[in-house]
Protein backbone atom coordinates (compact mmCIF):
# COMPACT_ATOMS: atom_id res chain seq x y z
CA UNK A 1 0.00 0.00 0.00
CA UNK A 2 1.12 3.58 -0.80
CA UNK A 3 0.72 6.01 1.54
CA UNK A 4 1.08 9.14 -1.11
CA UNK A 5 -2.31 10.49 -2.20
CA UNK A 6 -1.41 10.50 -5.82
CA UNK A 7 -2.59 7.60 -7.83
CA UNK A 8 -0.82 4.41 -8.52
CA UNK A 9 -0.21 4.15 -12.67
CA UNK A 10 -1.15 0.86 -13.82
CA UNK A 11 2.28 -0.07 -14.00
CA UNK A 12 2.93 0.70 -10.47
CA UNK A 13 -0.05 -1.52 -9.34
CA UNK A 14 1.19 -4.35 -11.77
CA UNK A 15 4.58 -4.58 -9.91
CA UNK A 16 2.75 -4.28 -6.42
CA UNK A 17 0.61 -7.35 -7.30
CA UNK A 18 3.62 -9.12 -8.78
CA UNK A 19 5.80 -8.89 -5.33
CA UNK A 20 2.41 -9.70 -3.34
CA UNK A 21 1.97 -12.24 -5.06
CA UNK A 22 5.91 -14.02 -4.52
CA UNK A 23 6.11 -16.84 -2.68
CA UNK A 24 6.72 -16.82 0.93
CA UNK A 25 10.30 -18.42 1.55
CA UNK A 26 9.42 -19.77 5.29
CA UNK A 27 13.30 -21.23 5.31
CA UNK A 28 14.85 -17.14 5.03
CA UNK A 29 11.83 -15.80 7.28
CA UNK A 30 12.79 -18.07 10.26
CA UNK A 31 15.87 -20.29 9.37
CA UNK A 32 15.84 -21.36 13.30
CA UNK A 33 12.19 -23.06 13.23
CA UNK A 34 12.37 -24.87 9.62
CA UNK A 35 15.48 -25.88 11.05
CA UNK A 36 14.11 -27.36 14.30
CA UNK A 37 11.57 -28.79 11.87
CA UNK A 38 14.35 -30.92 10.07
CA UNK A 39 15.62 -32.18 12.89
CA UNK A 40 12.42 -34.69 13.33
CA UNK A 41 13.77 -36.34 10.61
CA UNK A 42 17.24 -37.19 12.37
CA UNK A 43 15.68 -38.04 15.17
CA UNK A 44 13.45 -40.73 13.11
CA UNK A 45 16.51 -41.96 11.77
CA UNK A 46 18.14 -42.11 15.04
CA UNK A 47 15.57 -43.78 16.57
CA UNK A 48 15.46 -46.74 13.55
CA UNK A 49 12.94 -45.64 10.71
CA UNK A 50 14.52 -47.57 8.13
CA UNK A 51 15.46 -45.02 5.37
CA UNK A 52 13.99 -47.02 2.42
CA UNK A 53 10.67 -47.46 4.39
CA UNK A 54 10.31 -43.56 5.02
CA UNK A 55 11.48 -42.61 1.48
CA UNK A 56 8.52 -45.06 0.34
CA UNK A 57 5.98 -43.23 2.70
CA UNK A 58 7.27 -39.49 1.68
CA UNK A 59 7.17 -40.57 -2.47
CA UNK A 60 3.60 -41.82 -1.42
CA UNK A 61 2.37 -38.77 0.37
CA UNK A 62 3.98 -36.40 -2.02
CA UNK A 63 2.29 -38.15 -4.58
CA UNK A 64 -1.09 -37.57 -2.86
CA UNK A 65 -0.16 -33.96 -2.71
CA UNK A 66 0.45 -33.52 -5.66
CA UNK A 67 3.98 -31.84 -4.80
CA UNK A 68 6.33 -32.35 -7.58
CA UNK A 69 9.22 -30.53 -6.11
CA UNK A 70 8.97 -33.19 -3.03
CA UNK A 71 7.94 -35.85 -5.54
CA UNK A 72 11.56 -35.71 -7.76
CA UNK A 73 13.43 -35.25 -4.03
CA UNK A 74 11.68 -38.76 -2.51
CA UNK A 75 12.42 -40.63 -5.88
CA UNK A 76 16.31 -39.80 -5.55
CA UNK A 77 15.88 -40.15 -1.84
CA UNK A 78 14.12 -43.75 -1.91
CA UNK A 79 17.11 -44.40 -4.57
CA UNK A 80 19.98 -43.59 -2.80
CA UNK A 81 18.45 -45.98 0.57
CA UNK A 82 18.61 -48.62 -2.25
CA UNK A 83 14.62 -48.83 -3.30
CA UNK A 84 14.28 -50.32 -6.57
CA UNK A 85 13.27 -48.80 -9.77
CA UNK A 86 10.36 -51.32 -10.28
CA UNK A 87 9.11 -50.06 -6.52
CA UNK A 88 9.36 -47.16 -7.18
CA UNK A 89 7.51 -46.74 -10.93
CA UNK A 90 4.92 -48.87 -8.81
CA UNK A 91 4.38 -46.92 -5.94
CA UNK A 92 1.58 -45.00 -7.17
CA UNK A 93 -0.35 -48.76 -8.19
CA UNK A 94 1.13 -50.07 -5.00
CA UNK A 95 -2.07 -52.00 -4.40
CA UNK A 96 -2.38 -53.79 -7.79
CA UNK A 97 0.98 -55.01 -7.73
CA UNK A 98 2.67 -57.76 -6.10
CA UNK A 99 6.33 -55.90 -5.69
CA UNK A 100 5.90 -54.62 -2.35
CA UNK A 101 6.53 -56.54 1.13
CA UNK A 102 3.29 -57.21 3.54
CA UNK A 103 5.26 -54.26 5.94
CA UNK A 104 5.63 -51.85 3.29
CA UNK A 105 2.21 -52.46 2.14
CA UNK A 106 0.89 -51.90 5.55
CA UNK A 107 2.92 -48.72 6.01
CA UNK A 108 1.47 -47.12 2.36
CA UNK A 109 -2.33 -48.16 3.17
CA UNK A 110 -1.68 -46.09 6.40
CA UNK A 111 0.25 -43.53 4.85
CA UNK A 112 -2.80 -42.78 2.40
CA UNK A 113 -5.04 -43.14 5.51
CA UNK A 114 -3.21 -40.12 6.85
CA UNK A 115 -2.87 -38.53 4.08
CA UNK A 116 -6.39 -37.84 2.25
CA UNK A 117 -8.94 -38.52 5.07
CA UNK A 118 -11.57 -40.00 4.53
CA UNK A 119 -14.69 -40.57 7.17
CA UNK A 120 -15.11 -44.42 5.90
CA UNK A 121 -11.90 -45.45 6.79
CA UNK A 122 -11.29 -48.02 9.62
CA UNK A 123 -8.03 -46.64 11.40
CA UNK A 124 -7.89 -49.60 14.09
CA UNK A 125 -8.44 -52.26 11.11
CA UNK A 126 -4.92 -50.34 9.50
CA UNK A 127 -3.19 -50.08 13.00
CA UNK A 128 -4.11 -54.00 13.22
CA UNK A 129 -2.34 -54.94 9.79
CA UNK A 130 0.75 -52.26 10.89
CA UNK A 131 1.28 -54.16 14.01
CA UNK A 132 1.58 -57.38 12.30
CA UNK A 133 4.45 -56.38 11.34
CA UNK A 134 5.67 -53.41 13.81
CA UNK A 135 6.32 -52.48 17.35
CA UNK A 136 4.13 -49.64 18.81
CA UNK A 137 7.44 -47.21 18.62
CA UNK A 138 7.75 -47.98 15.11
CA UNK A 139 4.22 -47.19 14.50
CA UNK A 140 5.27 -43.68 16.28
CA UNK A 141 7.56 -43.51 13.75
CA UNK A 142 5.62 -44.43 10.51
CA UNK A 143 3.25 -42.30 11.79
CA UNK A 144 5.39 -38.99 12.69
CA UNK A 145 7.05 -39.24 9.29
CA UNK A 146 3.54 -39.15 7.44
CA UNK A 147 2.47 -36.27 9.33
CA UNK A 148 5.75 -34.46 8.57
CA UNK A 149 5.94 -34.71 4.68
CA UNK A 150 2.24 -33.68 4.79
CA UNK A 151 3.50 -31.11 6.82
CA UNK A 152 6.90 -30.10 4.44
CA UNK A 153 4.26 -31.05 1.17
CA UNK A 154 1.89 -28.01 2.41
CA UNK A 155 5.17 -25.34 2.99
CA UNK A 156 6.42 -26.62 -0.09
CA UNK A 157 3.09 -25.97 -2.45
CA UNK A 158 2.60 -22.79 -0.35
CA UNK A 159 5.34 -21.36 -3.18
CA UNK A 160 3.66 -22.36 -5.71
Amino acid sequence: MTTSSVPLSSTSLASVSLASEKPVMHEKNDPKLIGYLGQVHVMMAERGLEHSLSALIELRASQINQCAYCVDMHISDARKAGVSQDKLDKVIVWRHVDVFSEPERAALAWTEALTTFDPKTNYAKLRSELRQHFSDKEITLITTDIGMINLWNRVQISKH
